[in-house]
């Protein structure tokens, strides 16, 4: 064997040894690069020479192995560590960290390239770009908020100015508990208390404040005069509105009222029914209803200073009327505030009145829709149970929008409005109206979808990332920037939707950080460095064995 094929040797562990010191600088020069993959280098044996070939046993002699000496080393693979990299939080919403295999894909200069870098901004074209070099990202835009099927790509590109129209209000859904034991709204019964001075020729007046099924007040008035008879009253109603002055809306007469010789009250008549009126103020669908009139401890007596008789609605109880409320939108983006109120006017049954105030509508006056809701026993809507059967609000608004036809959504079953002994509350859950408004940002959520946010508090979504996979990630080529070209052996590109499709999501506000890990370099590095400086040593050594060789001549 030959000297010189030591010295050959140990020179390919010297170069093979400096290849892998230049990876782990690079790697180390890398650690902060974003989306940065580490690379490593792997060595190989190089061809062997044969100093004797082996032999098979024979019936008289055992076989022999071959002899062998190494040529040195030479390097198998250079491979790239694809491996997650750690996030790190920016707060910028265009700072995108992938979680998964998948790379970002952008056009530069009409190439696709890939990369794990994703610090984007919007340049003054509205493009999403890539900070490093401006190459476009891609991705699928929306149409009317609708991010289209198939994986056609497309610069995505976001106006800044963008502005979308006002959506008129169809629907309002409508939830909450209206409770079980509610008292009736309307006014059930009027209690008469005191005494009447037989000695004054009268006639005597007492009021008190009623209600109708709505909650409206009216004043009703009893009026005594006496008759030709000996303590016997005539006794007259009357009913007035809350209008300035009061209109009178009903009225009407009781039999004579007799009172005993003692002054007491006249059992024969325990009481007296007055029809309530129908139909005040439009009210057209409240229904007729009695007013009980109770006669109690009522006397009339002489020598009495003054009258002091009294009359109250129902222990002066007040309305019980449970309301929610909420803005509607016209189809020039006005809104109006549409009220619906509820009154109880039986078990399990109850009034509706949904109304917009004058000042939203086109005439000045107040438009309004009445109706009832019949719950089941256990609180809950059923199909048919509410009158009319799809109940709107329709009115024109005022500035000249298109007349607003506004669905009142109650629910069916337990979903929406419900009767149980849950206090009264109701909640106005959505409308599907907005005012006109502008983009005022963006967020990308962890699918890549890319979402508008409007000044009306409405979110569109404007476009989507897309991603793309490798069925040979190992074979991407490098071309600077933190970018990738695909190669023949990388396999066709995979374009893919972030998620389940792709095994990717993405992060807003973060970066993927290289993965370089400095303890494990600083290892190799050593490694390196006694690999350099050992085969060092063979050639050193070997050079003086040849010297020594040369001066055997002399």
């Amino acid at each position: 064997m030959a000297l010189s094929l030591s010295l050959f040797t140990g020179f390919s562990g010297l170069r093979n040894h400096q290849g892998m010191l230049d990876i782990v600088g690079n790697n180390i020069a890398n650690v902060s690069t974003l989306g940065f993959k580490r690379s490593r280098i792997l060595f190989s044996d190089a061809l062997n020479q044969f100093v004797r070939s082996g032999s098979r046993p024979t019936d008289s002699n055992g076989g022999t192995n071959p002899f062998q000496v190494g040529l040195g080393v030479k390097v198998s693979s250079i491979d790239r560590n694809w491996t997650q990299g750690s996030l790190i939080n920016t707060g910028i919403t265009t700072d995108l960290a992938l979680q998964g295999p998948g790379l970002f894909i952008l056009k530069s200069n009409g190439n696709n390239l890939y990369t794990r870098a994703g610090s984007f901004q919007f340049d003054a074209n509205g493009q999403l770009v890539s900070s490093q070099n401006g190459a476009i990202v891609q991705g699928k835009i929306a149409v009317d908020g609708l991010i289209p099927s198939g994986n056609n790509l497309e610069d995505i590109i976001i106006d800044t100015n963008m502005k979308i129209p006002a959506v008129a209000t169809t629907e309002v859904n409508w939830g909450g508990n209206l409770e079980s034991d509610s008292v009736l709204t309307r006014t059930e019964e009027v209690i008469q208390k005191g005494n009447i001075d037989s000695d004054l020729p009268g006639p005597f007046l007492v009021n008190s404040t009623i209600y109708n099924d709505f909650g409206d007040s009216y004043d009703f008035v009893l009026t005594y005069t006496k008759t030709a008879n000996p303590n016997e009253y005539d006794l007259a109603w009357e009913v007035f509105d809350s209008s300035n002055p009061p209109v009178s809306v009903g009225s009407g007469s009781i039999s004579p009222i007799q009172f005993e010789d003692d002054g007491n009250r006249n059992f024969v008549m325990d009481a007296a029914s007055i029809a309530l009126f129908d139909g005040v103020n439009n009210r057209v669908n409240l229904v007729n209803e009695n007013l009980d009139f109770v006669f109690d401890s009522t006397t009339s007596t002489q020598n009495t200073s003054a009258t002091t008789l009294s009359i109250s609605a129902d222990e002066d109880r007040e309305p019980n009327i449970v309301s929610g409320s909420i803005n509607v939108f016209d189809s020039l983006g006005n809104s109006h505030l549409v009220t619906v109120k509820f009154t109880k006017i039986g078990d399990n049954q109850w009034l509706y009145v949904a109304s917009v105030p004058g000042s939203s509508t086109a005439s000045g006056n107040e438009e309004s829709l009445t109706g009832t809701i019949l719950f089941n026993s256990d609180g809950s809507i059923s199909p048919g149970n509410i009158t009319p059967s799809d109940p709107h609000l329709t009115f024109d608004p005022k500035g000249g929008a298109d007349t607003l036809n506004v669905g009142l959504n109650f629910g069916t079953d337990f979903d929406g409005l419900t009767q149980t002994s849950s206090d009264s509350k109701i909640l106005a859950l959505s409308q599907d109206g907005a005012a006109s408004a502008v983009l005022n940002d963006i967020q990308i959520d962890q699918y890549g979808n890319i979402n508008g946010i409007f000044s009306n508090g409405t979110s569109r979504t404007l476009a989507q990332l897309m991603v793309a996979n490798f069925a040979n990630v190992q074979s991407l080529s490098s071309v600077g920037e933190n970018m990738f070209s695909a190669q023949p052996n990388s396999g066709d590109v995979i374009i893919s939707t972030l998620g389940a499709e792709s095994g990717t999501v993405v992060q807003s506000g973060a970066l993927e950080q290289s993965n370089v890990d400095l303890s494990a370099e600083f290892i190799e590095m050593i490694i390196a460095q006694r690999g350099f400086q050992a085969n060092a040593r063979v050639i050193t050594t070997a050079d003086t064995i040849l010297q020594e060789t040369i001066n055997l001549v002399r």
